[in-house]
């Protein structure tokens, strides 16, 4: 029964540093190698099972100083990002280790009255016991960690390398304290041990807080950056509509001079061919799209110039006049959004796969959109996006998503046979 326990015990332990070394990982990416991987999972066993006792010196610096060269020399980041590591999973590291090895042991005791040292001589069923007491303890560690990646992750995920030193600087400070109480504590044990424990608990709440504080900085200046890039390309296409609607002005004004000219004209083929050259170069007026909105009506026209000049095929047939309840902003969003990455798909095929249609129409008491394109497989990449600046890309997808729930709509992709499809469904009021 003893060596099922072994094993079970070893078993557990790799499970709890494979959960442990994920959630690290996912807040500091590893260097991309596959052999600095296997090398840095096998570093990371060593420090993230080291054995906190109490007055513990030794491990405690152990555990600091193998944790820092091990985010050093695996992971990818700034001096910064990787100072906030440390200080956010080493008070979390020797907390959780310290806490399953003091409570393991003292259950221990206190269930079997057992000499405090083997070498005066436990039973066979203490020593039984010790073993299950001492895999419980590491269930229950790894039972912490599972339930610490399964809150947090989404959190561990929002944060990346946009944030400033300021920023970091901000988070780093706070977990200062936190570092600085619980290795305090613990070298320089009290005579009440058991006041250890809420201290333990809350430089655990603190760096959980910090991993949280980090993201929701993350995430704010995400949101303000991309805002404010859609309050410029809101202004660019009011920009644009004033622009269209002198063009259009002139064009109808040209349009009969050009007439009268051609008339006068018959006689002299020099002017004739003139005449005919600046209608066909004027021509393009008169055939721009009419979505019922005029401001969609520019960014159609304005994302059909740039899939021309990027040799695209592109098709439109939309009928918008039921979206008039849509703010400007978030028809910019959806379709700037949409056929942006659409014309970023295309533009990496060869020229006669590249294809573009975009179609909207009122369906019963719905507004359906879809947008359909040739791509490659690595389309929809797991970060949103396929471009390595994660911080400045990859939220078109979810701002489109959040547009269309802002009117209790929906979104939904699909990539199947080399094309990409994204669906929009919008209820009317």
């Amino acid at each position: 029964m003893i060596r099922f326990l072994d094993t079970l015990s070893s078993v557990l332990n790799w499970a709890y540093v494979f959960v442990f070394f994920w959630i690290v990982q996912t807040f500091l990416p590893l260097r991309r190698s596959r052999p600095v991987h296997i090398a840095a999972f096998f570093a990371f066993s060593a420090i993230s099972t080291m054995v906190i006792y109490s007055n513990d010196l030794p491990n405690l610096l152990g555990a600091l100083l193998g944790l820092s060269a091990y985010i050093i020399l695996f992971h990818k980041g700034d001096p910064a990002e990787k100072l906030t590591a440390v200080l956010i999973f080493y008070p979390a590291l020797i907390s959780v280790n310290y806490l399953m090895q003091d409570l393991g042991s003292r259950c221990f005791f206190s269930v079997t009255g057992a000499p405090d040292s083997p070498s005066f001589g436990w039973t066979n069923e203490q020593w039984l016991l010790s073993t299950a007491f001492h895999t419980l303890s590491i269930l229950l560690r790894l039972l912490f960690w599972i339930l610490a990646w399964q809150f947090f992750r989404k959190y561990l995920r929002q944060i990346t390398s946009g944030l400033t030193y300021k920023m970091w600087f901000i988070v780093d400070t706070l977990m200062m304290a936190s570092f600085v109480a619980i290795f305090t504590i613990i070298y320089f044990m009290p005579e009440n041990p058991l006041i250890v424990y809420p201290i333990c608990g809350a430089s655990l709440f603190s760096s959980f807080g910090c991993v949280y504080l980090a993201s929701y900085i993350c995430t704010s200046v995400q949101t303000a950056y991309h805002a404010q890039e859609l309050e410029i390309k809101q202004a660019y296409y009011m920009d644009r509509m004033r622009n269209e609607d002198r063009v259009r002005s002139i064009y109808h004004d040209l349009k009969n001079h050009l007439l009268v000219l051609q008339g006068q004209s018959e006689n002299n083929q020099i002017v004739k061919d003139s005449v005919q050259e600046l209608q066909s170069q004027i021509q393009e007026y008169e055939s721009f799209h009419h979505t019922g909105n005029e401001f969609l009506d520019i960014i159609i026209r304005d994302k059909a110039r740039t899939a021309q000049a990027k040799q695209i095929d592109f098709s439109a047939s939309v009928s918008f006049e039921d979206g008039f309840f849509i703010e400007p902003l978030d028809i910019s969003t959806i379709f700037g959004n949409a056929l942006d990455n659409a014309i970023e798909a295309s533009e990496k095929l060869p020229p006669d796969r590249r294809l573009i249609t975009v179609k909207s129409a009122r369906v019963r008491d719905l507004l359906a959109v879809t947008v359909e394109n040739n791509a490659l497989p690595d389309i929809v990449p797991s970060k949103g996006t396929t471009k390595d600046d994660t911080f400045a890309h990859g939220f078109g997808l979810s701002n489109i998503r959040n547009a269309a729930e802002k009117y209790e709509g929906q979104c939904s992709e699909r990539f199947a046979d080399g094309v990409f499809t994204l669906k929009i469904i919008i209820p009317i009021p």
